[in-house]
């Protein structure tokens, strides 16, 4: 619909399609003219649009509105002459100018909303290296990703993704190192979503996730603009949405949760006994609870004696078979975690106390459950967690563990293990497999893989990413490798 140039036939228009309690109307006068300003106040700096818009026009005297708009120093000033485009604009944090006699409206940018503040992520500190965290403004996590980029190469392109949310979603990549077919993969999958509303980055990391019904992600997540760049200059393509502290970046390889920020501010070999105590803990995690539970059940020869005499002693009086109890003693494990997130950090610390030593201590003197079975799963859950991003799917693996443990014993744990190691082996992420660099095996990846070696000899970008610029460390009097 058109702009007529009677201000209140278009307000009377305006006011019928957005009957809304926040949007306000301010009717003023200068040089004989009569002006509508029309804005929404719960997202409208009110002041800036005082200082910048309603005292220029008194002070300028203007005898049109294209005088207005050719005079204002007003960044993103525009020219609108149709509503429906004026209403988007509106919704948008932007003020509406109307102007009798005018068949066009302008529109400038005031908009406003609380932040939070930039602090360390929650659930990425760190000892050494930066800790700013991303921020759920869109602004701001650009900001920050152009203070650690500052070239030309860096594109930043925005999509509107939601039916009725419109949310901004940023797709970041190097134009001379990003592989352009990965590139222009995730712009396809983006432009596929039809959604009411993108809350959180997740829903976008389900949304372009290749299969859908995988237990393992298939896209990395970071709440660090460090790490968020570092991934960026690798030649991966990053996804940052307005609303979310969480960037998510793809292709994704599975090695990236075994890895930390902090690895390459510490000691390299600190660094390589900090990942090969990852892998190791992640193993016990899934593990242990199914191994323990078979070796009662189907292998009690490759118990120890002086251990079986000890589980002997431990389970006599126990009700439960060895499985159902690693099941009770998982299940309560879980609801604990769940009430202790869920409830008031204060009371959570405290239940979490009562519920690891007084629950699990008369759990133990009441006969339910035995001392090895607690011991086992404290340390599986314990194991777990040192590699946040990946407890959702390492718990739900556990549980499978334990289930083909207590059913089929150690011949079920070798054959689950097959089918996931065969099936880790097939998921093809972007075009890049998902346990690269050792499936397939790429050599000169192996530099930033389980272990690392030193910084200085990581010249070359990761082969599996297949980049455009190959070379990201040049030293001069090194020979190249």
């Amino acid at each position: 619909m058109k702009i007529k140039k009677s201000t209140e036939e278009n307000i009377k228009l305006l006011k019928q399609k957005l009957p809304c309690a926040d949007v306000i109307y301010h009717q003023f006068k200068c040089n004989q003219k009569s002006y509508q300003l029309c804005y929404v106040d719960s997202i409208t700096d009110k002041n800036r649009m005082g200082d910048l818009l309603i005292r220029p026009i008194f002070a300028l005297n203007p005898s049109s509105l294209e005088e207005v708009f050719y005079s204002l120093q007003i960044p993103n000033l525009t020219k609108i002459s149709n509503l429906s485009d004026a209403i988007t604009k509106l919704l948008a944090g932007q003020a509406l100018l109307f102007c009798d006699g005018a068949d066009f409206l302008i529109s400038c940018d005031f908009l406003t909303y609380p932040t939070r503040a930039i602090a360390e992520p929650p659930t990425s500190t760190v000892v050494r290296g930066p800790r700013e965290g991303f921020t759920e403004s869109l602004k701001i996590n650009l900001s920050m990703l152009r203070r650690r980029i500052k070239v030309k190469e860096l594109v930043l392109e925005n999509q509107e993704i939601g039916k009725y949310s419109k949310t901004t979603v940023c797709i970041c990549y190097l134009s001379s190192i990003a592989n352009s077919e990965i590139v222009k993969k995730v712009k396809q999958s983006l432009s596929t979503i039809e959604i009411d509303s993108i809350p959180d980055s997740s829903y976008v990391a389900k949304a372009i996730n290749q299969r859908k019904a995988s237990l393992f992600k298939q896209v990395g997540n970071t709440e660090k603009p460090d790490i968020f760049t570092q991934k960026l200059l690798e030649g991966r393509v990053g996804i940052l949405v307005d609303g979310s502290p969480i960037a998510i970046t793809v292709p994704y390889m599975l090695i990236e949760d075994l890895q930390s920020s902090e690895d390459y501010f510490v000691n390299n070999y600190r660094a390589n006994m900090e990942r090969i105590i990852r892998l190791i803990s992640l193993a016990f995690a899934i593990l242990l609870p199914a191994l323990f539970v078979s070796a009662q059940l189907f292998h009690l020869q490759i118990i120890p004696l002086n251990f079986l005499l000890t589980i002997v002693s431990s389970i006599k009086g126990i009700p439960l078979s060895p499985s159902f109890e690693m099941f009770f003693t998982l299940l309560i494990f879980e609801i604990l975690n769940e009430a202790s997130i869920r409830m008031p950090k204060y009371v959570g610390m405290v239940l979490s106390i009562v519920g690891a030593l007084v629950l699990g201590d008369t759990a133990v003197k009441a006969g339910i459950v035995s001392t090895p079975t607690i011991m086992i799963m404290a340390l599986s859950g314990i194991c777990l967690y040192t590699a946040p991003d990946m407890v959702d799917s390492m718990s739900v693996l556990r549980l499978i563990y334990l289930i083909v443990a207590g059913s089929l014993g150690g011949y079920g744990i070798s054959l689950l293990s097959a089918f996931i190691a065969v099936y880790l082996c097939s998921i093809d992420n972007f075009g890049v497999p998902i346990l690269a660099p050792y499936a397939p095996t790429l050599l000169p990846d192996f530099k930033d893989g389980v272990t690392m070696d030193f910084v200085t000899k990581m010249k070359k970008r990761p082969i599996s990413l297949k980049t455009k610029n190959k070379t990201r460390l040049r030293i001069k009097g090194d020979s190249d490798e």
